[in-house]
């Protein structure tokens, strides 16, 4: 039987199961730790990010046939990650007293899930900003920056000039900046 609202459901599953779901981890990760007090910290910080996950990405979701089995499989997935990323940090870590440039490096400022969603706002920014643009522009510009045709081949097939055609690719570029401004401001 399906779910109608996988989203909430499987929120609802997350919090109702939650003990469940860190012993599951534990078990499944105790080999990779020598340490229980670490193995569930890593458990906790996976099921963290699989709870941001699902709060975060509803839409995208669809529909769960079994709640349960899809977190398990979701959390393992999720402290493998973690796992992988600690032992990137480690390895870099290591090298930091050889060469103190890396302290010069800032940490990163979200979580993966937490990238995956803000690109994904970004996407939807510039395709809405590209949308917005009047028909012939909007041509011109997907044709010329997301097709990548040549100036020229895109005002032979439009029968426009090419300066023309730099005017068009032009405004959808203004188009675009204005609609990143705000991600633009906050990466600078």
């Amino acid at each position: 039987m399906y779910v109608k609202d996988a989203s909430s459901s499987l929120v609802f599953t997350l919090a109702h199961h939650y003990d469940d779901l860190i012993a599951y981890l534990c078990r499944k990760l105790g080999f990779a730790r020598g340490n229980a007090r670490a193995t569930r910290d890593l458990a906790h910080e996976a099921l963290h990010e699989v709870c941001l996950q699902l709060l975060q990405e509803e839409p995208q979701l669809g529909k769960v046939k079994v709640p349960i089995a899809f977190l398990r499989t979701l959390s393992q997935r999720r402290a493998i990650d973690v796992l992988r990323r600690e032992a990137a940090w480690n390895r870099f870590a290591a090298h930091g007293d050889d060469h103190p440039e890396f302290l010069s490096h800032p940490a990163p400022r979200t979580s993966e899930a937490e990238c995956r969603v803000e690109a994904r706002q970004q996407i939807a920014l510039l395709t809405q900003a590209i949308e917005s643009l009047p028909p012939r522009c909007r041509d011109v510009f997907v044709l010329h920056k997301l097709h990548e045709w040549p100036q020229a081949d895109v005002a032979a097939h439009l029968g426009i000039s090419v300066k023309a055609v730099e005017k068009h690719v032009r405004i959808g570029l203004a188009c675009c900046r204005v609609a990143m401004a705000g991600f633009l401001d906050d990466g600078a």
